[in-house]
């Protein structure tokens, strides 16, 4: 299942996005949007988790969480 994730710090690493939904399950894929310009976080990310019950966990525990002040939205991301 992919899951967008949106509202994120742009100090906001990859990795940290990575770490924070492995702890909910597997995680195949994590792809944080970077401007082509500056190469800077635009502020989300795509997840793509294998197992869809890890992803609803992760969904459910991390929407409307606060990662680096901010709180973050979580849903699935439209194909």
């Amino acid at each position: 299942m992919k899951l967008l994730v949106r509202n994120l710090s742009r100090s906001t690493t990859e990795q940290e996005i990575r770490i924070l939904f492995s702890e909910h399950g597997s995680v195949t894929e994590c792809n944080l949007v970077l401007d082509q310009a500056t190469a800077k976080s635009k502020g989300f990310a795509f997840v793509e988790m294998p197992n869809e019950k890890e992803a609803a966990a992760a969904l459910s525990a991390l929407h409307e969480s606060r990662v680096a002040k901010n709180k973050i939205r979580v849903k699935i991301a439209q194909s």
